[in-house]
């Protein structure tokens, strides 16, 4: 059985296009949480935060770690807040190993200084914000296997890095 990669870290941090590229290349499934929700709830991130809350949100995020959990040979990538739950944790290394993608809180801004479907971003000051949830994510950010930095390196040296990490551990 094919375990599955899954890639956790703070918006904007590269895990939808990096995922997206790394399934390409093992020849897995891509799944991003945030649109999986989005698909089963119909309705966008920002909506179910502003209609139903960061509480319904966050069950719906659960309901999919205990599906995702069931499968192999998927790249998921998590939204932001996933790992904050350790159910959704545990459910997903039981047949994942968890990667973990992060960039300097300057070279976030820039990445999500033009979506505006931030909900957890949207009021205050951007720079702020990303430091200040950053910071309180870190705990959550660090039971990953293996941590890369997306701002020091360029997607393809990532790719590469995570690759190698996975063929060591005997993962792929």
């Amino acid at each position: 059985m094919k375990k599955n990669i899954v890639l956790i870290g703070f918006m904007g941090s590269g895990k939808s296009t990096l995922g997206r590229r790394l399934a390409k290349r093992l020849g897995y499934k891509f799944i991003d949480t945030d649109s999986a929700i989005e698909q089963v709830t119909g309705k966008t991130v920002e909506q179910i935060f502003r209609k139903d809350g960061e509480i319904r949100f966050r069950s719906e995020e659960k309901l999919l770690a205990r599906k995702l959990s069931d499968r192999s040979g998927l790249v998921i990538a998590t939204g932001g807040g996933l790992v904050l739950n350790p159910e959704n944790v545990e459910l997903l290394k039981q047949n994942g190993a968890l990667i973990c993608l992060r960039a300097d809180p300057k070279i976030i801004l820039q990445r999500v200084r033009s979506k505006k479907r931030r909900p957890l971003l949207s009021k205050g000051n951007l720079l702020e914000n990303i430091i200040r949830l950053s910071k309180e994510r870190e705990s959550a950010y660090a039971i990953a296997e293996l941590t890369v930095d997306t701002g020091k390196h360029n997607y393809e040296e990532v790719l590469n890095q995570i690759k190698r990490f996975l063929e060591q551990k005997g993962y792929i």
